[in-house]
Parts: structure tokens; C-alpha cells; sequence
């Protein structure tokens, strides 16, 4: 076992027993009797990683009461939760063009991006036919919004590349929407499912949207100075599909004119991409990225420590706690 994943299974150890009945679901949900949908199920099978959303869930329920965490309906709402991640993975590497996820090729680089759209869809179609299969609609209800607003922020971001002139809380709300959204929509239906309390899902759906939104920031700094063998999946996909992320934003206010021609220069000259190290390596020789990183790695931490003060609403125990560290492997995470 390496250390990350040993890293990994003692922040969920509280929560191990339910952690496997979730991947039972994952794995039922992934079988086909279509000999083709059956072999991309099972390459994407390989995409497993953290699961830190369905994680979320299974912790709030454990925080929130005992008898909640019987329910064993909760490996289903949790299983949900992460098939409607992976979907979005499968699309984010076509929109990405990336050739690599957790050390496997990309569901887009061993077929074609249209069977990847395809794929991407057939997993949101198991995820909501699995919430059907609930005695509460809450689940549907919930992930059918939040699933609008990760395509709202994808295409809001698409609509945004190369805008290097974009305001912070632009860049935010679309990160949010990203990744913040299904990490709230996690930690709420780990408060509220089954029959908890509106009032607590509320504050933990804030937990979970800074904690996403910390999530997505430090993913775009992996992106920008990752190793890629460490991150285990392609890095510089950012600046070559124009992506402006945080730190750039801020490198770029702050630069000179030259500078600022520069940092265009890396993201649009064409034949860039050709050249070892592609846009990334020019960008990363145009601008000292440094003072730029280190403000959004600042920004996160002002978000973990901000969604850490919502852990008060659980009692004390091994799930807060569990969330807690949780809160600084998102910070300090490299992969």
C-alpha cells in the first residue's frame, strides 16, 4: 500500500465498513450486459481514487447521529454521489483533452471523445435511476440542481478562457459550481438523509462548497507545478485549453505590460503545444508564477479554515475529527 493510499483509509477508517458497501453499489451500478459498455465500465472501474464525496456523506451521517449511519440506504445516496463524479471526470477529460486519469488512459484517449460524452451520460443515467430507487425524492431533488449548476459552471468556464482580465469572485463562483457544488450537496445529504435537519444541511452544504472550492484551487495549482507521475494524471491541460486559474490571475495582475503580452503569448501562440513542455514550460519561463501561487494556496487555506469553524455543528467524535484532518489533506494534497 502506498503511503497516500494508507494516508487516505486512516482518514476514513470511522467510516471503512460503509466506504465498501458504497464501492458494492458503484460496482452493480458500472455492470452491463453490453459487451462494450461493459469493457469502458471496466477501464473506468480503474478510475476509483478518493471518493471523497460519497466519503462526505457516510462522515456527516456518522457525525450526525449513530442510528442514521444503519441505514442502508446510505451506501446507495453515497454511491450516487460519486457515480455523478465520475461522470463529470469522463467529460472533464474530453473538455480537457487529457490522456491520462489515475495513471490509466483517459477514457477519451483510448476511445474518442464522442464515446466519452456517451459514457459520461450512461453514468449519469445509472446514477439517477438509482435515486429512484429511494423512499425519499430529497436525493434526486437535490443532485437533478446541482448537476445544472456543474454544467452551468463548465460552460461559463469554456466561455471564459483566456480572459485574463476576469475578477477573482468570477473565477470563484465557477469553481464553485465545479466542484464546491457536489461537495455541499455530499455534506448536506450526509445531514439530512435520512429525515435530519434543514438547518444543519444548510451549514454543512457550506462546509462542503469552501471545502470544494479549496479542492479546486489547489487542483488547478497541481495542474500549474504538479509532477504528473505524483498527480497521476496529465498536468498542463489548463493553459492549453485556456483555462485562466486563480494563479495565473493574479500573476498576470500584477505584471507589466511585457509580462502581460507574454502570459497571452504562452496560451495562444499556435505550435506551442509541440514544443517540450509545451504552453505550460512557456508560461512557466515568461512570469515568476511563484507570488501568484502562493496567493491562491493562501485563499485556500482562508477557505479550509473558514469551513473548519462549521464543525462545531457536529458532536465530538471520530467523524469530526475524520473531517477535520480531511480538511487538511484538501489543502496539502499533491495528487
Amino acid at each position: 500500500m502506498s503511503r497516500k493510499d494508507a494516508q487516505l483509509q486512516a482518514l476514513v477508517a470511522p467510516i471503512a465498513n460503509d466506504l465498501a458497501a458504497m464501492r458494492e453499489v458503484i460496482s452493480d451500478a458500472l455492470s452491463s450486459d453490453v459487451p462494450a459498455v461493459s469493457d469502458m465500465t471496466a477501464h473506468i472501474g480503474r478510475f476509483r481514487g478518493k471518493q471523497l464525496r460519497g466519503g462526505l456523506v457516510l462522515l456527516c451521517a456518522h457525525g450526525r447521529a449513530s442510528e442514521t449511519a444503519e441505514r442502508g440506504d446510505l451506501a446507495v445516496v453515497s454511491a450516487i454521489v460519486e457515480l455523478i463524479h465520475l461522470a463529470t471526470l469522463v467529460h472533464d477529460d474530453v473538455l480537457d483533452g487529457a490522456d491520462k486519469r489515475r495513471r490509466v488512459a483517459s477514457v477519451n484517449r483510448r476511445w474518442d471523445n464522442q464515446v466519452a460524452v456517451l459514457l459520461g451520460d450512461f453514468l449519469y443515467s445509472r446514477a439517477f435511476h438509482l435515486s429512484t430507487t429511494l423512499p425519499t425524492s430529497l436525493v434526486s431533488q437535490l443532485l437533478s440542481q446541482i448537476t445544472q449548476e456543474i454544467c452551468s459552471g463548465e460552460i461559463e468556464q469554456a466561455a471564459g478562457r483566456y480572459d485574463f482580465e476576469m475578477p477573482v469572485e468570477n473565477y470563484e463562483r465557477i469553481a464553485t459550481a465545479k466542484t464546491g457544488a457536489l461537495y455541499g450537496a455530499a455534506c448536506e445529504l450526509g445531514m439530512r438523509y435520512p429525515g435530519g435537519s434543514e438547518f444543519d444541511g444548510a451549514e454543512m452544504r457550506a462546509f462542503g462548497r469552501e471545502l470544494g472550492l479549496a479542492f479546486q484551487i489547489v487542483d488547478d495549482l497541481i495542474d500549474l507545478e504538479g509532477d504528473e507521475e505524483v498527480a497521476g494524471k496529465s498536468t498542463g491541460t489548463d493553459v492549453e485549453d485556456g483555462k485562466v486559474t486563480l494563479a495565473v490571475l493574479h500573476t498576470y495582475r500584477a505584471a507589466e505590460a511585457v509580462t502581460r503580452a507574454a502570459i497571452r503569448d504562452a496560451y495562444t501562440l499556435p505550435g506551442l503545444e509541440d514544443e517540450p513542455g509545451g504552453r505550460l514550460g512557456r508560461l512557466l519561463e515568461v512570469c515568476d508564477m511563484g507570488p501568484g501561487i502562493a496567493e491562491a494556496r493562501e485563499r485556500a487555506r482562508e477557505l479550509v479554515d473558514r469551513a473548519r469553524a462549521r464543525l462545531n455543528r457536529l458532536p465530538e467524535g471520530p467523524s469530526r475529527e475524520a473531517l477535520h484532518a480531511l480538511t487538511e489533506f484538501v489543502l496539502e494534497r499533491r495528487w
